[in-house]
């Protein structure tokens, strides 16, 4: 026989495969294993949707917030108040209305005509009214029902959206008190 072609004869134990027993063990781990990756992943993606959708309430809010603080306190008066509906008579003697819509969840700043959408899914909006206190040396405001003699306007709010139907950390709940300078 040629050295060159000898043949190596490997026994069957050398060869063989996984067990049964083997194979059901790494496939029970890599099961687990991609059980955790898959709920890491969805745990993950359910914190970035609250997180974005809170960020942008609050950019909702901050923003309406700051229309409504530049508009009232340059109003000439409040002419008529409710508990959701301010009606200001403006410099240029035109009506600016905040009014809150709970069945559509919306506040809408009316003026010329022009209807534009401050906040959506708001899901309580309240107005108070406050007056100057007539005491000499005191600067506190107390609370009216005569909009004639108002001096302030507290407003507060909650927004809130539901991710996969729960309303968890996607809540902004803002209040502000906005002093009328020209009265």
């Amino acid at each position: 026989m040629w050295p060159a072609m000898a043949c190596k004869i490997t026994s069957f134990r050398r060869r063989r495969g996984f067990t049964l027993a083997e194979l059901m063990v790494t496939m029970g781990i890599s099961s687990i294993v991609m059980a955790a990756i898959a709920a890491l992943s969805l745990y993950t993606g359910r914190s970035f949707a609250h997180l974005s959708n809170y960020v942008d309430l609050d950019n909702l809010s901050r923003n309406a917030l700051d229309i409504m603080t530049r508009d009232i306190r340059q109003v000439n008066f409040l002419d008529s108040f409710t508990s959701n509906r301010l009606v200001f008579q403006d410099s240029d003697l035109q009506e600016l209305v905040f009014e809150y819509d709970p069945n559509a969840k919306t506040l809408v700043r009316i003026k010329g005509g022009e209807r534009k959408v401050l906040l959506t899914e708001c899901d309580l909006l309240i107005f108070r009214m406050w007056q100057r206190n007539m005491v000499p040396g005191s600067f506190n405001l107390i609370p009216t029902t005569n909009a004639a003699t108002c001096k302030a306007i507290d407003v507060t709010w909650v927004c809130s959206r539901k991710v996969l139907g729960a309303r968890v950390n996607t809540e902004s709940v803002q209040t502000a008190r906005v002093i009328i300078r020209k009265q």
